[in-house]
């Protein structure tokens, strides 16, 4: 049956949903870049793929016939993550591998057969949630296998929760929304929305140490974790849900993140919160990045924290008002605010406050103090508002800029405080200079997104006019400074994308070369084919 209509097979997300830039914005993107030159999409059957090797009989008995997919459509559709290499292959049809069948399996039980059939017929396994990865992580590579079999999750079903523990069981295979639907009924949340919740799974949370946009407020993903259930070709890994052990390294640990390279995730125990009655998002203008994130570390270390904190530089706060166009309400906010203080420039700081009236309103108050304390003039709730109801466009507006022939890419990284200026200063001039090199000039833009006590995450994203034909290289040559400077930094290479292929050459400058071989200690011995999703998360040889 085919899925067209429901998801696109070339961008993000529901097909339907297009987002669609003002002329001011283009006009922007014009005199800034340059004119740009859009590269038509092909159509479905147009991609070209290479032609799929047939399963060994064992594995597709396991699967059982109707278990398993092999049309175009569904190929296609499952050839790529999210990352802008992968939108240009499929916008241009080039596909240099994709799976050669998929699987869905129903129970853990048909997991543990599947994985079994394939690690003794020799076929490379990779699991497959949402597919929103932006690192490569659910690329076809079959390495020295015989074949590739995508395992797609979303039979995984299930969310049971315990309101007397506040947690809830939820199978992998549940989408983002799914999960809160099915939290909402008995009263709770997980409080975890990445920009990829409306895609992504909670297997696929898990698998990538995700950290959603609430996470000061909520935890990251892996911190809401209590315990989970990963079927490996060895075995079956399960960790005792309880809320804290002593009992050795935490098994836990090595399964979050581990992005199906060690087995599949088919469950996990998470806590959870009651619903907020109140969520309450304000925007605020700071005079620059470093005093925002100077309050941001105040608010941190003293404990008054929002749930959401969100600060963007100078750059960033410029281009997003144009991008939205002159008529709304971050747009007028921002105009006000500046006619109020007779300025031509400033950051926008956008913090959110979740929980019962009395609670928000407790917390607010104390944030309140010291964001007026840092010079932070308070824009009120209506670019809060703006935010949240635009808090997942962001892949939809890179759909948008790539139709007009525009590279839009994103990356993270984090350090601590007394680090974090450096940082942002060295890979935002590395993504510069790549690209001018190119003959490109870019608009090269960041915000924090996440805030500890001791550090931040800084979230770049940055836009140039694509050079077509070689959209590619151009993205690779600006990936390849940014996370140079990055290593050169000693910031960490990925704070919430993961590593899939992308960040895998670099996984030797972020945990030693004695943690790399721990690491592949660890995969040779839960998985000892080697037929787990290969190609990702540990450097090539």
């Amino acid at each position: 049956m085919s899925e067209t209509g429901v998801t696109k097979w070339w961008g993000w997300g529901d097909e339907a949903r297009r987002l669609t830039l003002p002329d001011s914005a283009r006009a922007m993107l014009r005199a800034e870049l340059g004119e740009a030159e859009p590269v038509a999409r092909v159509e479905l059957d147009q991609v070209a793929m290479p032609e799929a090797r047939a399963l060994p009989g064992p594995v597709v008995d396991v699967a059982g016939e109707r278990g398993i997919l092999v049309s175009h459509e569904q190929r296609v559709r499952r050839a790529a993550g999210r990352g802008y290499p992968d939108l240009v292959r499929l916008r241009t049809g080039r596909l240099a591998a994709a799976p050669d069948a998929i699987a869905l399996p129903g129970s853990e039980a048909q997991v543990a057969a599947l994985l079994a059939a394939c690690e003794s017929a020799g076929v490379a396994v990779v699991p497959f949630g949402g597919g929103t990865s932006v690192v490569g992580g659910v690329e076809a590579i079959a390495g020295p296998h015989a074949a590739v079999l995508c395992l797609d999750l979303r039979r995984l079903r299930g969310a049971e929760v315990d309101p007397v523990s506040m947690t809830a069981t939820i199978g992998a295979g549940v989408r983002g929304p799914e999960a809160e639907t099915a939290l909402a009924a008995e009263g709770f949340t997980l409080g975890h929305f990445p920009q990829s919740f409306e895609q992504a799974t909670i297997g696929g949370f898990a698998a990538t140490r995700s950290a959603g946009q609430a996470s000061s407020g909520y935890g990251r993903f892996d911190e809401l974790v209590t315990s989970l259930r990963m079927v490996c070709p060895a075995g079956l890994l399960v960790t005792r849900a309880v809320p804290h052990t002593a009992a050795g390294p935490a098994l836990r640990e090595l399964a979050l993140g581990s992005e199906g390279t060690l087995g599949v995730i088919t469950s996990v125990t998470a806590r959870v919160r009651p619903a907020p009655a109140e969520r309450r998002y304000e925007g605020f203008m700071v005079a620059d990045f470093e005093s925002g994130s100077d309050a941001l570390r105040e608010l941190a270390q003293r404990g008054a924290l929002p749930d959401v904190a969100r600060l963007s530089d100078g750059e960033e706060t410029r281009v997003s008002m144009a991008l939205a166009g002159t008529g709304g309400a971050t747009r007028a906010a921002l105009d006000g605010y500046l006619r109020l203080r007779r300025r031509t420039g400033g950051c926008m700081l956008i913090a959110g406050w979740e929980g019962d009236r009395e609670d928000v309103e407790r917390r607010r108050a104390v944030s309140l103090r010291i964001l007026r304390s840092a010079g932070a003039v308070s824009l009120g709730t209506r670019p809060g508002a703006a935010w949240e109801h635009g808090r997942y466009q962001g892949p939809f507006l890179r759909d948008e800029l790539m139709d007009l022939g525009y590279l839009v890419e994103t990356l993270e990284t984090a350090h601590t405080w007394t680090r974090l200026p450096d940082l942002y200063r060295a890979v935002g001039d590395a993504l510069r200079r790549s690209l001018e090199a190119g003959g490109t000039a870019p608009i090269v833009m960041c915000h924090v997104s996440h805030v500890y006590r001791d550090g931040a995450s800084l979230y770049f994203t940055f836009i140039a006019r694509a050079r077509p034909g070689e959209e590619i290289e151009q993205w690779r040559a600006a990936k390849q400074a940014a996370c140079e400077a990055i290593v050169a930094n000693e910031g960490t290479i990925t704070h919430h994308h993961a590593v899939g292929v992308d960040h895998a050459p670099y996984m030797r400058a972020e945990v030693g070369e004695v943690g790399v071989e721990a690491l592949r200690a660890l995969k040779e011995r839960l998985d000892p084919a080697g037929v787990m999703n290969p190609g990702k998360l540990l450097p090539g040889a």
